[in-house]
């Protein structure tokens, strides 16, 4: 018995040993995983070079500077049939304007320039034709800003008109030419001012010229100041004066004058809606001889808009100047007419 016991036991080592070596060759004889199954992309063999690609230069540059320009023509007119009751006179009348304005700014440096020219005439039925229009206006700026609405300014403006201008009188139903009145350069004005500028935005400015002086200039002899014996030689035909006369501040012999004085002159060019504008100037000139008797100049224009070359403006100026005339001047045009502005 124990010996069938010893032969069961033989058996089974063997049977044990020959699975372990069956284990071993299986581990021995597996596959193992190859870790190169992708191959690696290999790079091309070339030659590379450096090559400088150009590239512009951008010529950026900041421009200071700004610019507008309008010229435009305006007309009036008016004619009544010989049988038309209700009374009135053929008349025509025409104006030219050119304006332009150049404005460069640059940190709190201001440069301005403007410049102003109107020329018109009418006609009526039977009676000669005069100017209802006539100006030159030219004024520079240069200002520095101290604060957002404040600034230091010098100016320089030139002011005189086109044309001869005349009075008039009618003798037995004719009119006729009675006296010749201003000219080119006669009188021309010079003004100089320093001071404090207001400008809280760009439609509107205030300027406070405490030292300013004005140079008022006849260089035409056709307008100059007479005295009794000159005026008989020149107008022969008119009634004698009684006394040397006195004009834009000048007596006979003299065609220059300066003056000293403080200024104030506002600004105005404000779209009140879409296609109406408003622009207007003061001016008083109050001379430190005659605080008390400053002259006052106010230039006022109304323009409606009705396409971008048709317009309908109403223009006012109001003039004292006691040196011209003790009374208030004044005068006023609606007209229609065409403007071209730049930039479009």
């Amino acid at each position: 018995m124990f010996k069938s016991i010893n032969f069961l036991f033989v058996i089974l080592l063997l049977v044990v040993g020959q699975q372990g070596m069956a284990q071993v060759d299986l581990k021995e004889l597996r596959a193992k995983p190859d870790t190169n199954i992708v191959e690696k992309p290999q790079a091309p063999a070339t030659n590379l070079q450096e090559v400088l690609v150009p590239i512009p230069q951008l010529d950026l540059e900041v421009n200071y500077w700004k610019h507008w320009t309008k010229f435009g023509v305006n007309m009036n007119q008016a004619s009544f049939s010989e049988n038309w009751n209700a009374g009135g006179v053929n008349s025509i009348a025409i104006g030219l304007l050119g304006w332009h304005k150049s404005e460069y700014n640059k940190n709190n440096f201001q440069y301005v320039t403007e410049i102003d020219l109107r020329y018109g005439k009418i006609k009526n039925k039977e009676q000669l034709a005069k100017k209802n229009n006539d100006r030159i206006f030219w004024d520079h700026k240069i200002a520095y800003k101290l604060s957002k609405g404040w600034a230091l300014y010098f100016s320089v403006t030139f002011e005189s008109q086109f044309d001869l201008g005349y009075t008039y009188r009618t003798q037995n139903g004719v009119e006729r030419i009675y006296e010749y009145n201003t000219s080119f350069m006669g009188p021309g004005y010079f003004t100089e001012s320093f001071g404090l500028e207001y400008k809280p935005d760009n439609t509107f400015s205030l300027r406070l010229g405490t030292g300013t002086a004005r140079q008022t200039l006849v260089l035409d002899d056709r307008v100059k100041p007479l005295t009794i014996d000159e005026y008989a030689l020149r107008y022969p035909e008119n009634d004698p004066i009684k006394s040397d006369q006195e004009k834009f501040g000048l007596k006979p012999g003299e065609n220059f004058k300066n003056d000293l004085a403080f200024q104030i002159t506002a600004n105005l060019d404000r779209n009140l809606s879409k296609n109406l504008n408003i622009k207007s100037r003061y001016n008083l000139f109050a001379d430190y001889k005659e605080l008390s008797d400053p002259d006052h100049r106010l230039d006022a224009t109304l323009t409606a808009k009705v396409t971008n070359l048709v317009n309908v403006s109403l223009t006012g100026i109001m003039v004292y100047n006691s040196d011209e005339d003790v009374k208030v001047q004044y005068s006023q045009a609606l007209a229609l007419g065409l403007t071209y502005t730049l930039p479009r």
